[in-house]
């Protein structure tokens, strides 16, 4: 029988056509459909259009960024990029009216460098960056009567909408807690999940893809955890358990990574523990009891370990459980079989406990919830080596350079909206934001769906209330069109379009068409010329930060400390480098061979660098367990060392620290 034909396409191709999956956030739709659309209407009907633009116009792009999560991460994800964007329409604004063409040309090249630069940091500096340029160029272009504090005002006052209606709206199925957590709930479950999925994975092939999910859980839950208000005296009771229940969650995370790298597979009763954990974070109800796992090798015995940990702290956080309560003349091992419905253990295993005030595990994990989750505290100089480091010049210089172009080339053409042609390089030129030609091809494709839909629509609505349902409809439509860059682009097209109506300019479908296809231009042919210094400079320095954060680490564990809070700490800060590091390398992998061949062998070092923390964590665990570790843990240790001495070479990298090579 013959094989089907098929075709292997090419990364670049195959990213710009993936699109992410998931359930409708029908909370952010109806966020979105009261976001932009009211506060332009309300303008309308005051008389004062302009101003509607601008409030329309902060909140459309604070709903670019209105991703799931907990509402006080909201704030900061949303807010801080708005404040940048009202910065840069002053700045934007003062220029375009007191300056040149060439000055002013300049000022914004200079600020595409800072924005750039800055960007390289994370999502929260880069969505900053962005707003900052693109509002920069509104500002300097858009024929508004206001002046730009005026602007600048209004725009902030949009994005601030979104944000109330983020932290008051509740999420639908919230209401039976209390729901001003409910992300953070979430978040804090699928850490959980996570764990059973790791535990069911371990020993068969998909353990390495299970540990990376539980990974990205983690990081999205400290994220939702970190928020301002979560500090050391909470404000509510439902914080502290939240807090507490994420902090009991480590231990659990640390043996099921090591349980995974002992590449043995595990009773499906192994996983059940955890996962009665998430339904119990989900539905505020008793965890009851939870199945032990046999103690016959020490990662089995840390899990159980964490397994009852984990269940006394839900049972001090929770209104009323299932199971007796622990006392001051019970030890946590004469509860432990009515608290998890084991069987008889052996003589050693059944060796009582210190109690809770001195147990390792639960000293930890309280030092770990009263610290407030700060995981992963602002450094000002490790900031300030970012935005100057290596990644931060390249990434700067090639934002500077598109943004600077295309201001050039927009006002040499005096077109009556050159403003677009550098707001649209900005979402094409972000690194982050995905592949070059990934961006390119999706904004081309969209921006033209987008102009034809509107100019449908414009030929048949009445105005302005016509534009202003068109305004509201597209801003529900926002948080599902992020899934895919080329949906996002059209409904976006859509509804500045709109904007750009109500505020008194002519109908300009075309011209978006062509000044967006310009940019495109721009930004593939900038994008592509050879700069000073190594390219790859982004994904070179989130592999430097990961080996660093992975030699702090080790050093760690290596050292003997018994400080539990500062081993799963680093830990966490390890796994979170090399996920970022991972997704910097994909990207990279996905643009154009031109670009791509920079960075190659750079996934062979993140993976190695994936196995030496993934040993570290075994190590630790067997550590604990006994106080010394086996030939395979060294062995494996020093193999992966040297592995990665030789692939750093292979690729260009730096050596790393002297210390983690003898260590």
């Amino acid at each position: 029988m013959p094989r089907p034909f098929s075709v292997a396409l090419p990364p670049w191709l195959t990213h710009a056509l993936r699109a992410q999956r998931g359930p409708v956030p029908w909370n952010a739709v109806v966020r979105g459909a009261l976001a932009a659309g009211p506060l332009l209407l309300a303008a309308v009907l005051a008389g004062r259009e302009s101003i509607g633009v601008m409030a329309a116009l902060g909140a459309m792009l604070a709903g670019i960024n209105d991703r799931p999560g907990s509402r006080r991460t909201a704030v900061h994800r949303i807010g801080v990029p708005g404040l940048a964007g009202a910065a840069g329409l002053v700045v934007g604004t003062y220029a375009g009216e007191g300056l040149g063409a060439v000055p002013l040309t300049l000022i914004l090249t200079a600020l595409g460098l800072v924005a750039g630069a800055v960007s390289a940091v994370g999502p929260v500096s880069s969505g900053a960056g962005t707003q900052l340029l693109v509002a920069a160029a509104i500002g300097a272009g858009m024929p508004l009567p206001e002046p730009g504090w005026q602007r600048a005002l209004f725009f902030l006052a949009g994005a601030a909408w979104l944000i109330a209606l983020r932290l008051v709206l509740p999420t639908p199925g919230a209401l039976a807690h209390d729901f001003r957590f409910d992300g953070e709930r979430v978040a804090v479950a699928d850490v959980y999940d996570a764990i059973a999925e790791l535990l069911a994975a371990a020993g068969g092939e998909q353990a390495g893809a299970r540990r990376a999910a539980l990974t990205a859980a983690l990081d999205h839950a400290q994220d939702a955890l970190a928020g301002p208000r979560l500090r050391r005296y909470a404000s509510s009771s439902a914080e502290r358990r939240l807090r507490a229940q994420y902090a009991a969650a480590l231990p659990l995370a640390e043996a099921a990574t090591a349980l995974a790298w002992a590449g043995d597979a595990l009773p499906a009763r192994t996983a059940e523990g955890p996962r009665r954990l998430a339904v119990a974070v989900r539905t505020g109800e008793p965890c009851g009891p939870l199945p032990a796992p046999a103690r016959s090798v020490p990662g089995l015995r840390a899990l159980d370990d964490a397994l009852l940990h984990a269940a006394e702290t839900f049972d001090r956080g929770g209104k009323q459980t299932g199971s007796r309560r622990i006392d001051g003349e019970k030890t946590r091992s004469d509860n432990a079989d009515d608290k998890r419905g084991a069987a008889p253990r052996s003589d050693v295993d059944a060796a009582p406990h210190s109690d809770t005030g001195t147990n390792p595990l639960d000293r930890g994990a309280r030092q770990t919830a009263h610290k407030g989750l700060r995981l992963r505290p602002f450094r000002t100089k490790a900031l300030f080596r970012t935005v100057t480091g290596q990644g931060g010049r390249e990434y700067g210089f090639r934002v500077a350079l598109c943004y600077g172009a295309s201001a050039a080339v927009a006002q040499a053409l005096h077109h009556v909206h050159w403003y677009w042609l550098p707001a649209t390089a900005v979402f094409l030129v972000k690194p982050d934001l995905g592949p070059l030609v990934s961006r390119v091809l999706n904004r081309a494709a969209g921006t033209v769906l987008g102009a034809l839909v509107f100019a449908g629509f414009a030929a048949v609505l009445p105005r302005p209330e016509g534009l202003v349902a068109l305004v509201a409809i597209s801003g529900a439509l926002i948080p599902v069109a992020t899934r895919h860059f080329a949906a996002q682009t059209a409904v976006v097209t859509v509804l500045v379009l709109a904007l750009v109506m109500v505020g008194g300019e002519p109908e300009a479908s075309w011209s978006r068409i062509g000044e967006t296809l310009l940019a495109c231009a721009i930004v593939l042919i900038v994008g592509h010329l050879p700069t000073p210094g190594q390219r790859g400079g982004n994904v070179r320095a989130r592999l430097d930060a990961a080996t660093d954060a992975a030699h702090a680490y080790l050093t760690h564990v290596l050292s003997g400390a018994d400080d539990r809070a500062a081993r799963w700490a680093l830990r966490r800060e390890a796994y979170r480098k090399l996920a970022e590091a991972r997704a910097a390398i994909d990207r990279a992998a996905a643009e154009l061979p031109t670009l791509a061949r920079h960075t190659e062998g750079t996934d062979e070092v993140a993976a190695t660098l994936e196995r030496l923390v993934d040993t570290t964590t075994a190590s630790a665990v067997h550590l604990d367990d006994t106080g010394r570790l086996t030939p395979r843990h060294t062995e494996r240790l020093a193999t992966l060392l040297d592995e990665l001495v030789e692939q750093r070479e292979r690729a260009g990298l730096a050596d790393p620290p002297a210390d983690l090579l003898s260590a």
